[in-house]
């Protein structure tokens, strides 16, 4: 099965979507928690491309989308283009839900639609990424091109750092951050958020 990484186009974005619920529970697949599989994507994927497609890469194969990379070079101005473009339109069509005590936690994204809360950013890092890649696609080299792929194109932008936020309960995920260079600059309930300095 051969895989190459390439630029994002919008035909991605349902591939995008299914590789962000697969991996949306720590790492591990997080369709027995949503009721609606698109939530997640609408929250950690979707207006990144929509936003700035430059800053999207995917990893394809044989399957389809398997993996992405999606950034901000700029996370103030990315969360006031959501305020204005991305927000309004799923407010519509996600009104808040109670807590139904079931497990599945819709309520909780549909409340990040209707408040996003956002954090703190690092003054040294002010963009931010997400990247996720299915197991078939892991341990073979990929997620280090996308983040050195993202890195590079934020760096000709002139961007000094780029944050993420990564479940405490994903070590995996934070020993490869780590190696890529990334550090721990704050830890949270949720997890970490680590930064790779761009400069």
């Amino acid at each position: 099965m051969t895989a190459s990484m390439r630029p994002f186009h919008p035909s991605d974005l349902p591939g995008m979507y299914r590789v962000c619920l697969l991996t949306g529970a720590a790492g591990q697949d997080a369709t027995p928690l949503y009721r609606d599989p698109d939530l997640l994507g609408h929250v950690y994927c979707g207006p990144y491309p929509v936003a700035d497609p430059g800053l999207t890469s995917v990893v394809v194969d044989d399957e389809g989308v398997g993996g992405y990379v999606v950034a901000t070079a700029d996370t103030e101005a990315f969360a006031a283009w959501c305020e204005r473009a991305w927000w309004p339109v799923l407010r519509a069509r996600y009104p808040r839900l109670v807590d139904p005590r079931d497990g599945t936690e819709d309520h909780v994204l549909r409340a990040l639609v209707h408040d996003p809360a956002p954090a703190p950013v690092p003054a040294s890092a002010p963009a931010h990424l997400h990247i996720d890649l299915l197991p078939r696609l892991q341990g073979q080299g990929w997620g280090r091109r996308l983040i050195e792929g993202v890195a590079d194109s934020l760096r000709s932008r002139g961007v000094p750092g780029v944050h993420l936020g990564v479940d405490g309960r994903n070590t995996r995920a934070v020993a490869f951050y780590e190696h890529l260079g990334f550090r721990r600059d704050e830890s949270f309930e949720w997890g970490h958020r680590m930064v790779l300095d761009l400069d």
